[in-house]
């Protein structure tokens, strides 16, 4: 019997100070992780280097990153503890999507979809405007 999939968002924050490479290296390693442990992932977010609010082990600045994924609630436990342990992760956060997390969800993307799409161009007919300009 397969485990139910919850939808999860799943926040973190790398330490800045890495190179590039290394920050993408950091970004596969948790993707592989929540991929080999049957989880499925739907979005990878890169917000970039931010100021901190206030300093996590003496740093200032930190390369976000957002996700959402799909996952057994068994991989989460070990999700955590797999980020816990990577010293290269600063902070992290972890949200099970309820019904109005995941409605808000999908709006927002339907949003984005629109936006970059060109909205179709009505054609009026000129007869049309002319026959009310005649009304009034």
């Amino acid at each position: 019997m397969s485990e139910v999939k919850n939808f999860y968002e799943l926040t973190y924050i790398i330490n800045a100070a890495l190179g590039d490479d290394q920050i993408k290296e950091v970004i596969r390693r948790v993707n592989q992780y929540i991929q080999e442990h049957g989880g499925e992932i739907v979005e990878v977010n890169e917000w970039g280097t931010r100021r901190l609010a206030y300093p996590i082990q003496k740093r200032r600045n930190g390369y976000y990153v957002n996700m959402y994924f799909r996952a057994p609630s068994s991989l989460i436990a070990a999700l955590e503890r797999f980020l816990e342990i990577d010293e290269q992760v600063l902070r992290y956060l972890t949200l099970r999507m309820d019904a109005k997390m995941l409605r808000h969800y999908e709006r927002r993307k339907q949003q984005a979809i629109e936006a970059v799409q060109p909205r179709p161009k009505v054609k009026v007919e000129e007869e049309e405007i002319e026959e009310e300009e005649e009304e009034e």
